[in-house]
């Protein structure tokens, strides 16, 4: 993993302020500003607990991600993966990460047309999810840099909106602000049933939903192969996770259980925009609508960017079709993403077909493949470190912090997810489509030889500063 850079192309457009931004975009999206509603309603105001033990899980698969990743490869985990644990381990990786994108941009859809509806009631949900694929299908098939400028704006528009949010509900608290001021209150978080209103069982039901928040995160592996200096942009991205998670997740949250009783968050809104609505402050509202949708924009986008180049990289290793490991001059893999906006239109159908159940659906299948996809890249990581020599270990760029306990607190954290899709019946249709999932790729790798036609791992012709 030690190749040296090779010359790098114009299309290679992506900054360290491009990283942050593409890390923040699929960090902040629909799983915070729409999911959150129902996790607050399983575990009321102990949810917060649940987002901070989530949020330790993603800073260590993150840490162990950044670890190998200040080393870019074209394919990024599924490469690490392959390394580590072998053939058949890197190509369902890969092919679950594509498949959890693939997911999550299906709720993602869904959740945009959920949003229109608070100005549009009467129109079908599915139209504006045929407007979403044209927009966010666009803007992946332009260079790499066009992306990333897109992504940036997306997320600055979020970031900004959600600062806003709490600087703005801290005012409601402090000063009695709004028509029906009267409700809110720091008491929210103990007076309606105590801080474990459907007790710990309610809240370990939050984790599904929680854990979907923070799906995507990953991508950040897959943005440093279009890095310019992913030496020093992959650390600075992954080490701004704590900070994004207390703020953004943990802070956006407190206020919102503080602002409204915990039972009146309905989920029939985003419980941004509710808060607001429900306060009285309609402009806000409206405001913080028109924000939320921009931040299912940016995670389709984000998620679009990420699948496309993983499986590019699948394909240049044999572990794909051919013809989706081709790029295009501006640097797209214009086959890769093509089919999978085809592939998305599937959400199109679903909304029409089922506009209410979609998103439940959609995203506890998301959170499979999501902590499959984790569970991984800590599994590699772990695997890296096994035989290597103690004075490499002390050569590392961006090493792991508390190895090994933090990763096998998030490794025993991902096995207790499975175990909780297992247990509750409402999980038992996404794990099952999950497994089969497996089974079916498992399957494809073996009858279609690839475990003879996998060529052994060059990082250097990998590297993507040779494209």
């Amino acid at each position: 993993m030690n190749a040296s850079p090779a010359p790098t192309r114009s299309f290679r457009g992506l900054r360290a302020r491009h990283i942050h931004f593409i890390a923040l975009g699929s960090a902040i999206g629909t799983g915070l500003f729409y999911g959150s509603a129902g996790a607050i309603q399983a575990a009321g105001p102990s949810v917060l607990l649940v987002y901070l033990l989530g949020g330790a899980v993603v800073y260590f698969m993150l840490r162990a991600l950044g670890e190998m990743a200040v080393h870019p490869v074209r394919g990024s985990f599924a490469v690490y993966t392959r390394a580590h644990l072998g053939g058949w381990a890197g190509y369902i990786t890969g092919w679950m990460f594509a498949f959890e994108m693939l997911i999550v941009c299906l709720a993602d859809l869904t959740a945009i047309g959920i949003y229109m509806n608070f100005w549009f009631p009467g129109t079908p949900q599915w139209t504006w999810v045929v407007a979403t694929l044209l927009i966010v299908g666009g803007a992946n098939l332009a260079s790499v840099r066009w992306f990333g400028e897109l992504e940036f704006i997306f997320t600055i528009i979020k970031v900004t909106a959600v600062v806003a949010m709490i600087v703005g509900g801290a005012a409601i608290l402090a000063f009695g602000l709004g028509a029906n001021a009267e409700v809110a209150g720091v008491s929210n978080l103990w007076e309606h049933g105590g801080f474990f209103p459907n007790g710990v069982e309610g809240m370990i039901a939050a984790f599904i939903l929680v854990l979907f928040a923070f799906g995507g995160t990953e991508i950040i592996g897959v943005a440093g192969s279009e890095a310019e200096d992913p030496e020093k942009s992959i650390p600075k991205a992954v080490n701004t996770v704590p900070v994004r998670i207390l703020l953004f997740y943990v802070g956006a949250i407190l206020v919102i259980l503080a602002l409204n009783p915990w039972p009146s968050i309905t989920g029939e809104e985003s419980p941004f925009v509710q808060i607001f609505d429900t306060l009285g402050v309609n402009w806000a509202a409206g405001l913080l609508n028109a924000v939320v949708i921009t931040a299912a924009l940016s995670a389709i986008n984000a998620d679009l960017f990420g699948a496309g180049r993983v499986l590019t990289g699948l394909a240049k290793e044999n572990l794909a079709p051919k013809a989706m490991g081709k790029i295009a001059k501006n640097g797209v893999p214009v086959m890769t993403t093509t089919i999978m906006i085809i592939v998305l239109i599937v959400g199109v159908i679903l909304n029409a077909v089922l506009p209410e159940r979609v998103f439940e659906i959609v995203a506890s299948l998301a959170t499979f493949a999501t902590v499959y996809v984790w569970l991984m890249i800590l599994l590699a990581q772990v695997g890296s470190r096994r035989n290597m020599p103690a004075d490499e270990v002390k050569s590392l760029k961006f090493p792991v912090p508390f190895y090994p306990f933090g990763q096998y607190f998030a490794i025993l954290f991902i096995a207790f997810t499975f175990g909780i899709m297992v247990w509750y019946d409402n999980y038992h249709l996404p794990l099952a489509v999950g497994v089969g999932f497996l089974v079916l790729m498992t399957i494809l790798y073996y009858a279609t030889g690839r475990p003879k036609a996998i060529a052994p791992i060059n990082y250097e012709e990998l590297d993507p500063r040779r494209d």
